[in-house]
């Protein structure tokens, strides 16, 4: 039975709520200069009210293109058709005045990135307030109080004084509040939300995907929620639109998405997925080769190339989207066998190759000697005030006594929300220089009396980094062979021997020796990753640092990646400092964690430890944050859920970093109370588990 939102209006009984939103057969198309570009083909889907339907799909698969369409917000050259229709009127084909009119009242939109939506030079009050007086006809005076109310609906801390702050004095956390708040002002019948936690912490992510639950349960609203964060939609939306090459290829009730997959693409979707909710791990499958251009598509599906069980049929025929008894609609030819149970949609895959042995009968190799030590680490910043004539007016304490240390064949992972001091510790790392406060030592030399030049030079052969997203990393101007000859021309390698290093690096990190002529422009995300790594790794370095290595990729992509990283580790004997926001990663690919908060190390272990018995009160939060790609266990499972912000390190606490959110401290009795507010916790070992410590009074 097709659940209710995928309902057509010949299919719905007569007693069915009527939907708020009907899409039919939209289609969207760019001019490019290869050609007409079908970003959008034939997309419909029916929204009732209250629900929410999630829509999911590697970059390009035309999610963002779809919910543009459907707000009105296309650029002049798009050539947009089909019917957008809300409360029975279509909007294909109205002016701006007169989508105006409907953008903020009858749908509202809530953008990936907050300050898109807000103007920097008015105060968010002065935002609310205006987008409120343009659909109502309310007084100033009025309008401000509606303002305050929505700010200390979704979340605002003293919401009639920081009505009067500017977007930029919010966190990124507190702007997307914001956004939501202007979204419902009007209460809007549906709301679309396009990518509304990407760039944020897990635990802001949390938050922010609460408010727009009490956002929709507030003003009814049905919402679209896009996103390629499958453990988002697990948890929050009701029905699933799988999109590919433009259209829906698969289209379900929440459940019965995620207990059988009936999509190919789906099935493989899934197996890329790392999940944080159990100790074993099973292994990554990418999915191979690279979304189809949506230029001139040759007939057939477009997933057949990437496709694991594909028919000869195939390749001549694109399967319509159809109904699966018990299921949803599916657009496959195979979708009945994979429905009852006589064929896995991810099976025939090759295992071989990058696949980590990642699974829990595989034991890990032993650590080899200390590559790097850190010890009591410390990073400050001053704070000045004046335009002309600045004055220090305060310190900004980044890093204080941090301490751990890292050795070869070994994975540190140091997690924490923005703004904890992660990437601070990077950067002391790689200057190679004398720190503020405390110790590094590279390969046996502490950095600080390292003296010459030239042995400066040989530390930074040790010690090389992969950055966050790989076009910032790489020069657009060379191509790949330039990129990899660079840091081995540096290092005075002849001709020859570049030649024959960097034949060896794309073979290392499995790229095609073909690429080598491209430049970065021409290659996907996940190649131009793996150039980051082979550079990275030209020079032979013992330490790789990776600063958020999988953030600015797909899960699809991130899969193949994590595999790679495992792969080299094993054969190369690395060790890997890795930050990442992403705590699932981090499980896959770290041996030990260190979690920090306002630049102090908080707790750390072994991963599995940590992950399976956390003990400080912020780390329980950090992982209780973590979307579950499995809806009974997403929607069960118990959260802690932090209260605020925080705070700045210009002002950190005189005791534990962690009081003003803590919700152990509001449980403790005032003796500990006391000792939180003023005394620092010293790290305490876990009986039974050597290495495994937590700084924390009241556990």
């Amino acid at each position: 039975m097709t659940h209710p939102t995928t309902l057509s209006t010949a299919e719905r009984p007569d007693d069915a709520v009527t939907p708020v939103l009907s899409v039919r057969d939209l289609r969207i198309s760019f001019p490019s200069e290869a050609g007409t570009v079908e970003a959008v083909r034939g997309v419909g889907f029916d929204l009732l009210p209250g629900r929410t339907l999630g829509i999911v799909g590697e970059s390009g698969s035309g999610k963002s293109a779809t919910a543009m369409g459907i707000m009105g917000l296309l650029p002049p050259s798009a050539d947009l058709r089909g019917q957008v229709l809300l409360g029975g009127r279509d909007l294909i084909g109205l002016g701006d005045k007169a989508l105006s009119e409907v953008r903020g009242r009858a749908i509202g939109m809530v953008f990936q990135d907050p300050l898109s939506a807000l103007t920097p030079i008015f105060s968010v009050g002065r935002l609310l307030s205006d987008t409120l007086r343009i659909h109502q006809d309310l007084t100033k005076r009025a309008a401000w109080e509606q303002a305050v109310e929505l700010l200390d609906l979704v979340g605002i801390p003293d919401p009639r004084n920081r009505a009067r702050s500017f977007p930029h004095e919010f966190s990124g956390g507190m702007r997307q509040r914001v956004v939501i708040a202007m979204a419902i002002a009007n209460k809007p019948s549906v709301l679309v939300a396009d990518e509304p936690t990407t760039a944020l912490d897990v635990t802001v992510q949390a938050q922010i995907l609460d408010v727009l639950r009490l956002a929709q349960r507030e003003t009814g609203a049905g919402l679209v929620l896009i996103t390629h964060d499958l453990g988002v939609v697990a948890g929050y939306a009701d029905d699933i639109a799988v999109m590919y090459a433009g259209r829906f290829v698969e289209r379900a009730g929440v459940d019965e998405l995620f207990r059988r997959p009936t999509m190919p693409y789906t099935a493989r979707l899934l197996a890329a997925v790392p999940t944080v909710d159990s100790g074993v791990h099973r292994p990554l499958v990418p999915i191979g080769g690279e979304p189809p251009a949506l230029v001139g598509l040759p007939a057939g599906c477009p997933f057949a190339d990437r496709c694991a069980v594909v028919l000869d049929v195939c390749r001549t025929e694109e399967p319509e989207l159809r109904e699966i008894a018990g299921h949803g609609d599916v657009a496959c030819l195979r979708a009945e066998e994979t429905a009852a149970g006589t064929l896995d949609p991810a099976g025939g895959v090759d295992r071989a190759g990058d696949v980590a042995p990642v699974d829990g009968a595989t034991p890990r190799t032993e650590p080899g000697e200390v590559v790097l030590r850190v010890e009591d680490l410390v990073k400050t910043f001053p704070v000045t005030k004046g335009a002309v004539l600045k004055r220090r007016v305060g310190t900004l304490h980044a890093v204080s006594g941090v301490s751990f240390e890292l050795r070869a064949g070994e994975t540190l992972g140091l997690v924490g929300e923005s703004g904890s001091g992660k990437t601070t510790t990077l950067m002391e790392i790689l200057r190679l220089r004398r720190p503020e406060g405390g110790r590094i030592e590279i390969a046996g030399t502490d950095v600080g009396a390292a003296g010459s030049t030239a042995r400066v030079r040989e530390l930074r052969r040790d010690v090389q980094i992969v950055m966050q997203d790989p076009l910032d990393a790489l020069d657009p101007r060379l191509p790949v062979y330039q990129l990899l000859a660079e840091p081995l021309q540096a290092i005075g390698r002849d001709r020859e021997s570049i030649r024959s290093r960097i034949g060896e690096l794309l073979a290392l990190v499995g790229l095609d020796a073909a690429v080598s002529d491209r430049f970065p422009a021409a290659l996907s995300g996940g190649q131009r990753q793996r150039v980051g790594i082979a550079r990275a790794l030209a020079t032979e370095p013992r330490l790789l640092v990776l600063d958020e290595p999988l953030s600015a990729l797909d899960v699809s992509v991130q899969a193949g990646v994590i595999n790679l990283l495992a792969r080299l580790k094993r054969e190369l004997s690395l060790a890997y400092l890795v930050v990442a926001h992403d705590l699932a990663v981090v499980r896959y690919i770290s041996d030990r964690v260190a979690v920090m908060y306002l630049g102090h190390i908080v707790e750390t272990g072994d991963t599995e430890t940590i992950f399976s018995d956390p003990r400080h009160p912020y780390t329980r939060a950090l992982l209780s944050a973590i979307p579950v790609p499995d809806p009974q266990r997403e929607r069960t499972r118990e959260r802690v859920v932090l209260e605020g912000e925080q705070p700045s390190a210009v002002r950190v606490p005189t005791g534990c970093v962690f009081v003003d959110r803590c919700p152990l401290y509001r449980l403790a009795g005032e003796d500990v109370r006391r000792r939180c507010r003023t005394e620092r916790p010293a790290p305490t070992e876990v009986a039974g588990h050597p290495g495994h410590q937590y700084a924390c009074h009241a556990v």
